[in-house]
């Protein structure tokens, strides 16, 4: 009847160099840290609690983020939760949490690299904050043509 929901959405700051890998196979993965904060009042003090949370990205969009972020680079990410487990050199199980993200909006931008914010966004299906505050350009020619209900197609 009801399905399991396995979903994170985060907006914060990205806590070390970005690390752009490739799998045996050739799959590009990227990882970072990126940190949440929550500040609330407690008594009559603000108290500021930082979360840290461990970032995947895979594929094409990987590859494309990796030139644009870095330290300090404020993101949106949207995914699910998985948590990963090994054998150390000691001999005990490890654990490791990561969000795998299959959404990244780039709410501040790190410029250097080849491309212009907006040809990245295109190319990795992003959304960037400017194209989110930007109006879309209006022709001046067809603002005044009186559109008759009768000419559309459906």
């Amino acid at each position: 009847m009801f399905n399991d929901i396995n979903e994170v959405r985060l907006l914060g700051n990205i806590t070390n160099e970005p690390e752009l890998r490739f799998t045996p196979n050739g799959s590009a993965v990227l990882s970072f840290g990126m940190a949440t904060n929550r500040r609330y009042k407690k008594g009559e003090e603000w108290v500021d609690d930082v979360t840290y949370h461990n970032i995947v990205i895979w594929g094409q969009r990987a590859q494309s983020l990796a030139p644009r972020v870095k330290k300090g680079t404020r993101l949106f990410v949207s995914g699910r939760l998985q948590t990963r487990s090994w054998e150390g050199q000691d001999g005990k199980k490890q654990y490791k949490t990561e969000i795998v993200s299959d959404e990244v909006s780039l709410v501040s931008r790190y410029n250097e690299g080849p491309m212009a914010p907006a040809d990245v966004a295109s190319a990795t299906g992003m959304k960037s904050a400017a194209s989110l505050e930007q109006p879309a350009p209006v022709d001046e020619g067809v603002a005044d043509v009186e559109i008759n209900p009768d000419d559309l197609p459906f």
